[in-house]
């Protein structure tokens, strides 16, 4: 466990981790610029307190007990609370926006992280200034560029570098602490309440900047699949929340004791001799912590592709080490437009910090709400203690998030526009999706009344096997009636295959598919799969013998559907440019055949238009 603790520090801490390097002179800033002692220490006090009840207490205490086999995040959280096995709307809605919010944070993350270190630079001369943007968009794109290579190689090395940054942060936090040992008075929280209520719109306002140090608590959720609750609990007692608090206090005991705040507080902990080291440091930490943010969207895109939310997109596998270890280009691509354009855009990490914090403190207040429904459902807690931790969450993330909210002018709606963008394609895809299928159910043939049809006609049959891909889950495949109808003959021996993608991370083998014969040699089978899994139907089909089916598989032909999406004439159907855009996703996805795995020498595409 100790070793997995190690591996956590650089996946899942990198982001909170790196906090501390804009934090604390944010809230200076929306503070005085030479605040008194009762203000710091308020100030201080609200962190520690936030650190404190968020990190700990929801998430690594509370949140990580609600997991979905092993995996969490509001997805998973999602699919926990049965969305695919019954109707819930509201569910769907805060699950899907909660983690669109996601992508916004990973945009933003990349750019404030770097440009906060690189800053540093201006504490040891400002000629760095004029080169401080360049850098960062040079170091963005090197980071983005390699992730098609995959992490397995450094990513080894990403634990042992963070907590090298954990334990530097932590000295010098004791080294300011040591020069203003008084800093301590603010771990009573009444300096944090004290000065949130008696200073007004700043004492409000503060909040936003505050709410900054707790930016990565939902990767220790999300990334729980990973690693496992003990390892992520260990790391965060034993070394970074520690650390954190150690690195904050150090930070304003510098304050109390009059030390300039112009610049950046946190590069003033550290010796003019060893500046330059700890730039560096820094740099590379940031870099970490992006990189965790990317594989973070690349995990969640394809949990949404499983679960029917997302189009298909080209995945690739770039370690055999982690099924984690995983590129998806569009998303790459996307993300890199993004945050180089909000580096450039932005220019400080100062400007950065009013856009940064609105999505995150959103989806922690759709994650409370989630996590309500799941004491009522998985729990059974009754209604008054479940409402009273939720309702004890809520208000905290409701704080925070109306905080941040008055920052959405200044750069706030960077993440709520990416969200809103993310939302769209994913509900559009779905209801596209749900359209087509509706329209193939319209023309189902019964299989009795098929094969009739078929030995009245004297359609040949001809040797091999044939597998029809199909969503339909009785029946005849659409795919087998265009098959005959087009080439006027069917193979000896049928097989249909169904794919489900089940709400839960991974499934047991033996859960894995289920057969019946429909006919004298006519198999249907249903195929299941986690959404943390992926198909692969060669190998599936290599465990059917052992289930009593006897197909023969050193001569099968695989037969996939492919379905035009046009707009239906009569009015019912979807909006024109909801079908349009629908289309749009449909022809740029990848092709079924390659997300099944199937082998291309010995696949057939049957194409027809559908009407939605």
């Amino acid at each position: 466990m100790p070793v997995l603790g190690l591996s956590a520090l650089g996946i899942v801490f990198g982001d909170i981790g790196t906090s501390p390097l804009y934090t604390f002179k944010t809230i200076l800033n929306v503070t005085d610029k030479a605040p008194q002692a009762g203000v710091v220490l308020g100030a201080l006090s609200l962190v520690l307190w936030t650190l404190f009840l968020i990190t700990t207490v929801k998430y690594v205490s509370f949140a990580m007990r609600v997991d979905n086999d092993g995996e969490g995040g509001i997805l998973a959280l999602m699919a926990l609370l049965g969305v695919k096995k019954q109707h819930r709307p509201t569910i769907i809605a805060v699950g899907l926006f909660g983690a669109a919010l996601i992508y916004g944070d990973g945009a933003i993350t990349p750019a404030i992280s770097v440009l906060s270190a690189l800053e540093g630079l201006n504490m040891a001369t400002p000629a760095f200034q004029p080169y401080v943007v360049p850098a960062a968009v040079a170091i963005l794109f090197v980071l983005f560029a390699i992730q098609s290579q995959g992490t397995a190689r450094i990513g080894h090395f990403f634990g042992p570098v963070m907590l090298i940054w954990f334990v530097s942060i932590g000295l010098l936090g004791i080294s300011g602490i040591v020069r203003h040992p008084a800093v301590f008075a603010a771990l009573n929280p009444f300096y944090g309440l004290s000065y949130l209520f008696s200073n007004g719109a700043t004492g409000f306002l503060v909040l936003g900047a505050v709410f900054l140090c707790v930016t990565g608590a939902e990767a220790l959720y999300a990334d729980m699949g990973h690693f496992g609750r003990r390892p992520i609990r260990l790391a965060w007692f034993a070394i970074v929340f520690p650390s954190l608090i150690l690195n904050y206090a150090g930070q304003a005991a510098l304050v109390l004791e009059g030390t300039p705040t112009d610049g950046n507080i946190f590069f003033r902990l550290c010796p003019a001799s060893l500046l330059i080291p700890l730039v560096v440091l820094a740099t590379i930490a940031t870099i970490i912590a992006s990189q965790s943010i990317i594989t973070g969207a690349f995990s969640m895109t394809r949990q949404a592709i499983q679960l029917g939310w997302l189009p298909r997109l080209q995945i690739k596998q770039t370690s055999s080490e982690g099924y984690g270890q995983i590129y998806v280009g569009a998303v790459n691509f996307l993300l890199m437009i993004v945050t180089i354009g909000l580096t450039i855009g932005f220019g400080k990490s100062d400007n950065l910090a009013a856009a940064y914090g609105i999505a995150v403190s959103l989806t922690m207040l759709m994650t409370s709400a989630l996590l309500f429904i799941a004491m009522r459902e998985i729990w059974n807690w009754n209604l008054l203690a479940a409402g009273s931790v939720a309702a004890f969450f809520l208000v905290i993330d409701g704080a925070f998030f109306l905080a941040n909210l008055t920052k959405v002018a200044e750069g706030g709606y960077v993440p709520l526009i990416l969200a809103i963008s993310v939302y769209a394609v994913m509900w559009i895809w779905h209801r596209g999706a749900a359209a087509v299928m509706v329209r193939m159910h319209e023309s189902l043939i019964p299989i009795p009344e098929f094969m009739a049809d078929i030995k009245s006609r004297n359609i040949p049959r001809v040797p091999g096997t044939a597998v029809f891909l199909t969503r339909t889950e009785q029946d005849t495949p659409p795919v087998m009636v265009w098959h005959v109808k087009h080439n006027r003959a069917l193979h000896e021996h049928l097989f249909v295959l169904r794919l489900e993608i089940l709400p839960v991370p991974w499934l047991a083998s033996q859960q894995r598919i289920t057969i019946t014969e429909e006919a004298p040699n006519f198999w249907r089978a249903e195929a299941r799969y986690g959404f943390m899994e992926r198909p692969h139907i060669p190998e599936l089909l290599m465990t059917t013998k052992s289930l009593g089916c006897t197909i023969d598989l050193d001569d099968v032909t695989y037969y996939v559907g492919h379905e035009t999406v046009v707009g239906r004439e009569d009015g019912r159907g979807l909006p024109a440019w909801q079908e349009q855009f629908f289309a749009l996703m449909e022809r740029n996805a990848i092709h079924i055949s390659d997300f099944l795995s199937l082998p291309t020498d010995q696949v057939v595409e049957i194409g027809r238009q559908v009407s939605i």
